[in-house]
């Protein structure tokens, strides 16, 4: 079986990666996480600066020129490329220390649930 450009977009194209980490971190919001214990607490703090570290370094990566001599399909794969890596930055730096955002979000979270 041979994938063609046009069925790797379509399994894989950026709008189906952003849709699935969109709609895990909606998911994980929209439910009650008052009964959440401090360590499922902590963990949609750290999906949360994720997701925002991620959408901070894509908006970074529009500053960056593309190069114009690049055929379609080349262009398709280095998308791809360019997207899993950015998640993967993005799931990295919120699991060591990040930016700070998941331990104050997390710290505030406690306060209104009454988790302390």
């Amino acid at each position: 079986m041979s994938l063609t450009m046009d069925g790797l977009n379509a399994l894989y194209g950026n709008d189906a990666m952003a849709d699935k980490t969109t709609s895990k971190l909606e998911s994980t919001l929209g439910s009650d996480l008052s009964k959440a214990t401090k360590d499922e607490l902590m963990d949609v703090c750290k999906d949360f600066e994720a997701y925002f570290t991620e959408q901070m370094f894509k908006a970074m990566q529009k500053m960056v020129p593309e190069s114009e001599n690049v055929s379609s399909s080349t262009k398709q794969l280095q998308e791809y490329y360019k997207e899993q890596m950015v998640q993967s930055f993005a799931d990295q730096s919120a699991q060591g220390e990040g930016l700070g955002i998941a331990q104050t979000l997390y710290e505030q979270m406690k306060r209104n649930y009454g988790l302390e």
